[in-house]
């Protein structure tokens, strides 16, 4: 079993890996994710991947849906936009 150390959370006490963040989802946004996983790492290996601009847009939107609809968080929603849709927080801020 691993030991807690103070080093494994931020300083508002939240774990540094935020995989929890994933826990859970609505499953047409799981399924969105999946989709997404697939397209990205097509593209990784170099292979052509003719609808990479629609999943992409699909799982935005999805994302987008469920945090307006208050399902998912907004630290959650902008998780899944970092790590799967290479957007930035910093980026969209005004």
């Amino acid at each position: 079993m691993k030991t807690k150390h103070k080093d494994d959370v931020d300083e508002n006490g939240y774990p540094l890996d935020k995989g929890y963040l994933e826990v859970g989802l609505p499953s047409m946004l799981q399924e969105s994710i999946d989709k997404m996983k697939i397209t990205n790492q097509l593209i990784k290996e170099g292979k052509e991947c003719l609808d990479w601009d629609c999943d992409w847009c699909l799982l935005n939107s999805n994302i987008n849906i469920f945090e307006v609809e208050c399902i998912i968080s907004s630290e959650q929603a902008w998780y899944l936009r970092e790590k799967y849709l290479g957007m930035r927080k910093e980026d969209n801020i005004g």
